[in-house]
Parts: C-alpha cells; structure tokens; sequence
C-alpha cells in the first residue's frame, strides 16, 4: 500500500485533517466486519486468541490499571470479566487511529496481532476512547473530534445486526471509562496530553463513571464535553 495514498489515520487527525465522512465509514466498516464473523464456530476456534488479548489489552490497560487505582480496581476488574467472557464475533483488538490507514477506497485495518474471538462492544469503545481524548488534546478544535466520535459510533450501530443493539451500546459505555483510565495510568499512556490538569481532568471523569456507569454512547459523549467545560469531580 503506496504511503502517501494510505496516510495513517493518526497523523491526519494530529495534523487537524478531520474527516467526518471517513469516521463513520470507519464505523460501518468495522461493523460489517464484526456482522459476518459473528456466531461462526468455524472462526471462534481459528482465533481462539484469548490469552493473547489478554497479555496485550486487558492486562495493561485494565488489570494494571487497577493496581494503581486500588478504589477502582474491582470496576476494572469486572471489565477485563466482561471483556475474557463475551465471545460474540472476531475482533480487532487494537482499532485504534494508529492502526487505521485512510485508503481511497475506505479504511484499512491494519496490525491484528491480537485479533480474538471476543466482544464487539471493546473494539468500538477502544476506537471511540481515542477520539476522546484528541478532543481533549485539540482544545479549541473538540467539536470535530466529537464530531467523529458521533458517526462513527453512529454507523457502527445503525449497522449492527448480531444482537440487541442497546446490549451493545451498554458495554461499550461501560468499556469507556476504563479505556480513559489505562491510557493516562496504563502500561501505554498517550503521549499528546502532557500537561497534568488535562491528565487529571481524565482520571476523575473516568473514575466518576466507572462508579455510575451510563447506558448510552451519547450521554457519555455529551457527559465528557460537559467536562472539557468544567472539570467534573470524583
């Protein structure tokens, strides 16, 4: 794949290139993926990767997490639970900007090294967590961000047919929070947010609603545009 006609996701949001329209084919293409490899035995057993995922996700952005969190741990615990025991369809397991190439006939999905059979709600709460936190990182410039945050959240669930879709929204709710945590307190913190206000202002809206978690992706998302305005306590 020719570099300069597949730019990396990542960079072009970093350098203000923000297309929504790509967002939600990101979105559509992800749950067409999750939609035809959902309830195949044939697939669950080829990518029976699960300790993989846990040694590469799980483990560092959660369990870890958690040590450092010690008031939290078991909320995080109990999202590494849901994370081991929903095994739905195959997943990604990293669909993150930097592992998304914007390619002129749509996104390519690239790096799976720790593809699992596992659940969906992770793979699109993971994606979503990183255009959070580059909202928090644009400042003036949140709206487009949040704006991808909307459709592509958007289009993946008005594409998802493999079950419930409030089911589906819920855990990736649920997943959010977590995420925030592990990429401020995890083995792998981002490296954009460097100023410790915007680090904490993370760790207390995470910790906030990894107590009350929320039913729903656009509360959540409306929640966290709340706290770029006034930081919300723990």
């Amino acid at each position: 794949l020719e570099p300069a006609r597949h730019p990396v996701w990542k960079s072009e949001l970093m350098a203000g290139r923000v297309d929504v329209g790509f967002a939600a084919r990101v979105g559509l293409t992800l749950a067409r993926l999750h939609s035809g490899a959902a309830g195949d035995p044939r697939l669950a057993k080829e990518f029976a990767n699960g300790s993989a995922f846990d040694a590469l996700r799980l483990d560092p952005y959660l369990r870890f997490t958690a040590d450092r969190h010690p008031d939290y741990a078991d909320a995080l615990g109990a999202l590494a639970t849901l994370a081991t025991n929903n095994k739905i369809t195959l997943i990604h397991g990293d669909v993150s900007p930097k592992n998304l190439l914007v390619g002129p006939d749509g996104p390519v999905f690239i790096d799976a090294e720790c593809a699992t059979y596992g659940d969906p709600a992770f793979d699109l709460a993971f994606c979503l967590n990183h255009l959070l936190l580059k909202s928090l990182w644009a400042g003036s410039n949140a709206d487009a961000y949040i704006a991808c945050y909307d459709a592509l959240s958007g289009a993946y669930l008005a594409a998802a047919d493999w079950e419930s879709t409030p089911d589906l929204e819920v855990r990736a709710a649920r997943y959010l929070p977590g995420l925030l945590l592990g990429r401020i307190d995890g083995k792998s913190p981002i490296e954009y947010l460097t100023a410790e206000a915007d680090r904490d202002l993370v760790r207390q809206f995470a910790c906030a609603h990894l107590r009350n978690p929320v039913q729903s992706l656009r509360t959540f998302r409306q929640r966290w545009m709340n706290a770029l305005a006034a930081p919300v306590s723990a």
